[in-house]
């Protein structure tokens, strides 16, 4: 069985007199330590798809298996446990509290994991820092760290918990081009030793080509699915060039 199933799946926002598919009729799989980048002009339905993937959104119809799971009847309170047990999220943005460590910083998902001890969240929460090549900065507050080192604190956050799926939107979007490849192979690495799934939205290409699979959307739907790089930057110029066409 896949680790995510996703079969005619559909988002559609309702705004009054206009309904917006923002989604529409996806179906692919993803097993288990894959490493799969998605991409797509804005507005294609990326950050909708990683939404749903990510137990953010549930879909207007459609199914969506999570390790055999079905999301879409999943109550919102079960959503957000799925989330903390399976799941890590890295932003563009990093998302780190200003005036709060790194070791704190990367302990907040464990606030909502019952039974566990200040101590041990300390304990896990400096193993996770120590993973990422932060086992020297435990005490420093962002503004004390650099962007790539704020990222590795953001990915020290999404593994705390032992996730199944890392999730990342747009990871190297605020970093420059050097930072952005030692975070690229830092999730590559974790995606092998691990054996971790590691799927990200990107709009950079040098990033979506350090993926196995590419999967390329267009107008809510997907374009391509595909372990052949070329062909997926092919599949993405062809739909820029009905955009440009289109105005």
């Amino acid at each position: 069985m896949a680790l995510i199933e996703i079969n005619k799946v559909r988002k559609v926002y309702d705004l009054g007199e206009v309904q917006v598919v923002a989604l529409g009729d996806a179906s692919f799989s993803i097993e288990r330590g894959e490493y799969v980048a998605l991409i797509g002009p804005s507005g294609s339905g990326k950050s909708t798809l990683m939404n749903t993937l990510g137990c953010l959104d549930r879909p207007t119809e459609g199914s969506y298996l999570l390790d055999g799971s079905e999301v879409v009847t999943m109550t919102k309170d079960q959503r957000a446990s799925i989330r903390n047990e399976h799941l890590g999220f890295v932003f563009q943005n990093f998302n780190l509290l200003a005036r709060t460590s790194a070791v704190e910083n990367v302990e907040l998902p464990l606030l909502y994991t019952k039974g566990m001890t200040a101590r041990k969240r300390r304990l896990r929460a400096t193993e996770s820092l120590d993973s990422v090549g932060l086992g020297d900065r435990l005490n420093h507050h962002p503004s004390q760290l650099s962007g790539g080192q704020q990222q590795r604190v953001a990915i020290a956050r999404a593994l705390v918990n032992d996730p199944s799926i890392l999730l990342g939107d747009e990871p190297t979007g605020n970093l420059d081009s050097k930072t952005s490849r030692d975070v690229i192979r830092l999730f590559r690495k974790l995606n092998r030793d691990r054996n971790l799934t590691v799927i990200i939205v990107t709009h950079d290409q040098n990033v979506a080509r350090s993926a196995d699979r590419v999967i390329v959307m267009h107008d809510g739907g997907i374009i391509a699915d595909t372990h052949d790089f070329d062909q997926a930057m092919e599949s993405l110029q062809s739909s820029e060039s009905v955009l440009l066409d289109d105005e």
